[in-house]
């Protein structure tokens, strides 16, 4: 690749992520960038058309994510025209499975074989690829046969000062009960029999908006019985959900096992235990997690999460993380984007 000179006149690059923004992307983007609109879901740099019609007003395209709904035919069309308008295409890999809950097709694997093929396009036209783990990047070598740079997850907001933990406190957060949280009653009571059998007690979190008369009454009878603490929030922001995380001992991911975790990094800046399903990578992100069994293929163990529970109440609760350490780790980051958006345009440039 070829760097491009330094020139104080020259214009900033104009970078088109997609999504345009999330709580990662924003993190992660470069001083001196000009992130191309719009703000919509789902984007429109994914239709080809208008990637054609305004090519010409970026110097990369940036894919995080956001591409799910798409067909594979559709993907294939989308790559073409990537490579048909010449714009130089950078992808971070997240995830190497299926989005939980995304079967829509013939069979309970079209999710998988539709995200295989997504990667599959995405990888055969990226100029560079990124990933969060060296495991992920490992998998993308055999899977895909091409190298990724590793590039840590970094922090998303700083702890908030003066809140503190209750001591065995642990919190399951279902949100809004989407697909991506499969057997959310089995969740409830394994985590509920291991804050019990660990000497604490549960709080378990849902969207204000859930109607759990309908979609979960035996939670609210938990509740109501007083088995359980049932709270009904949505932290809009980061920072908001680190406060969260602030106020647990041990929080319990309830998603199936995905490669990467952002709920990790929250967890790791609030100082609070995370219990994640293995599978993936979790603890290349950070070392002090525990692990539990929950499969998109082979489901939920509920024992192992329950004694994954016992194990995480029984441990000192983490320290927070070095402040100053994660902002160097921000920083070296967004360097390592600058030079990769900066030498896949100097390339495109000078071709």
């Amino acid at each position: 690749m070829t760097a491009l000179p330094d020139d104080p006149t020259r214009r900033p690059l104009r970078v088109a992520t997609v999504p345009f923004a999330t709580p990662y992307g924003d993190a992660v983007a470069p001083d001196g960038v000009v992130r191309v609109g719009p703000d919509v879901e789902p984007s429109p740099w994914l239709d080809p058309e208008h990637l054609t019609a305004h090519a010409g007003e970026v110097d990369v395209l940036h894919l995080h994510g956001g591409y799910a709904h798409l067909t594979v035919p559709e993907m294939d069309a989308w790559t073409a025209a990537v490579r048909r308008c010449d714009v130089p295409l950078v992808v971070t890999v997240h995830d190497l499975t299926a989005v939980d809950g995304a079967d829509s097709g013939t069979h309970p694997g079209a999710a998988r074989t539709r995200a295989r093929a997504h990667l599959r396009a995405l990888l055969a036209t990226a100029e560079v690829v990124l990933t969060l783990t060296p495991g992920a990047a490992d998998e993308i070598a055999d899977r895909f046969g091409r190298t990724a740079i590793v590039v840590a997850h970094p922090s998303l907001a700083a702890p908030t000062p003066g809140i503190g933990r209750e001591t065995r406190l642990v919190g399951l957060h279902l949100g809004e009960l989407g697909p991506e949280v499969a057997e959310p009653l089995e969740l409830v009571r394994s985590a509920l029999s291991g804050a019990v059998s660990g000497g604490g007690r549960l709080r378990v979190d849902v969207h204000p908006d859930v109607d759990l008369g309908t979609r979960l009454p035996d939670l609210l009878e938990l509740a109501d019985a007083g088995d359980l603490e049932l709270v009904r929030s949505r932290p809009e922001d980061p920072a908001a959900w680190v406060r969260h995380l602030q106020e647990l001992h041990v929080s319990v991911v309830p998603q199936r096992a995905r490669t990467h975790s952002t709920w990790i990094e929250l967890c790791r800046d609030a100082g609070t235990r995370a219990v994640v399903p293995g599978g993936g990578h979790p603890r290349e992100q950070w070392s002090d997690v525990v692990l539990y069994g929950n499969d998109p293929v082979t489901g939920l163990d509920g024992a192992s999460l329950t004694s994954a529970v016992v194990a995480a109440l029984t441990r000192p609760a983490p320290a927070r993380v070095d402040a100053a350490w994660r902002a160097e780790q921000l920083a070296a980051v967004r360097r390592v984007h600058a030079q990769v958006y900066e030498q896949v345009a100097a390339d495109h440039a000078s071709a």
